[in-house]
């Protein structure tokens, strides 16, 4: 762990590409309001909460978790200590790369033993396939080679742990993961018109009850809540960002009541829109609130 955190020390304040394919690093002083692409994040410093839907997770320094579809999260670091920013590592998640792990697979595993977003304790194992890749920063030729091995080792061993059902799932191409993703996609896409769930279920190929159940057990709440995190999350790069007040970026978004925007806004971020956006009044204050981390 000590040797994996020096490597890691050297990203930025936002996750940093290191060369390697799907592989990225992060060094940061605050979490951002985001939406979380599939990927597996570890943690090696200091500790991360957040809040998916209905759901507020806590991962501490040497714990793994999975994000297996985009989901909107909001979150908080806690640094490590004096001088111990928080540290992390991710995958992003390739359901091909997954799929060719488990060619020859006999019974096709289990379901997870743990809940979807869940933090698991990572074993040695993959921390030891963790350190091999970074080492490779410096190593570009060998990068080329070895990279792809070690993605696989670090998904392999993943796979042997209480996530694995999520990953299997992910890897099925007529999978219920694949179904929500189609309809996250069309959500995404669309998310400042209104819609009706029937529309987005048969877009999945599933019932109305088959869909709300699948879509919250992948992203920890039903569709609605979900096109309204995105409206916020958007809401407050445009207040960021573009000169803007609360009601012109509301509408932009798709709220058609102001007041409405208001109450949810400040349900979500803890404070009206204005008086959040007050607290980045800077240049490098609002760099900090939309990095990706």
């Amino acid at each position: 762990m000590n040797e994996l955190r020096s490597i890691v020390m050297r990203a930025e304040n936002r996750w940093t590409d290191i060369g390697i394919p799907r592989v990225a690093m992060v060094r940061a002083e605050v979490c951002a309001d985001q939406v979380y692409q599939p990927m597996l994040h570890l943690v090696l410093q200091g500790a991360k909460t957040l809040s998916i839907g209905d759901r507020l997770m806590k991962y501490e320094a040497a714990t793994y978790f999975l994000v297996p579809v985009d989901v909107p999260a909001t979150g908080q670091i806690r640094q490590g200590g004096p001088g111990r920013p928080y540290l992390a590592i991710s995958l992003a998640l390739d359901p091909q790369v997954i799929a060719g792990l488990l060619q020859g697979e006999e019974g096709g595993g289990g379901p997870s033993k743990a809940s979807c977003f869940s933090g698991v304790a990572a074993p040695d194992e993959m921390l030891d396939a963790w350190l091999r890749m970074v080492r490779l920063i410096d190593r570009p030729v060998e990068a080329a080679v070895l990279a792809p091995m070690i993605e696989r080792e670090i998904l392999f061993r993943a796979l042997q742990g209480p996530l694995g059902g999520t990953l299997r799932d992910m890897a099925r191409p007529g999978g219920r993961l694949a179904q929500i993703r189609r309809a996250i996609q069309w959500i995404r896409e669309h998310f400042t018109e209104a819609f009706r769930v029937e529309q987005v279920a048969a877009m999945a190929g599933m019932s109305v009850p088959a869909f709300y159940r699948h879509f919250k057990s992948a992203t920890a709440m039903t569709p609605i809540q979900y096109q309204k995190r995105l409206r916020l999350l958007r809401a407050r790069w445009l207040l960021l960002f573009e000169p803007r007040d609360a009601a012109s970026a509301a509408f932009a978004v798709g709220y058609e009541s102001a007041s409405q925007f208001n109450r949810e806004y400040a349900r979500l971020f803890g404070l009206p829109p204005a008086r959040d956006v007050a607290r980045f009044k800077s240049p490098a204050e609002r760099a900090t609130a939309a990095a990706m981390v």
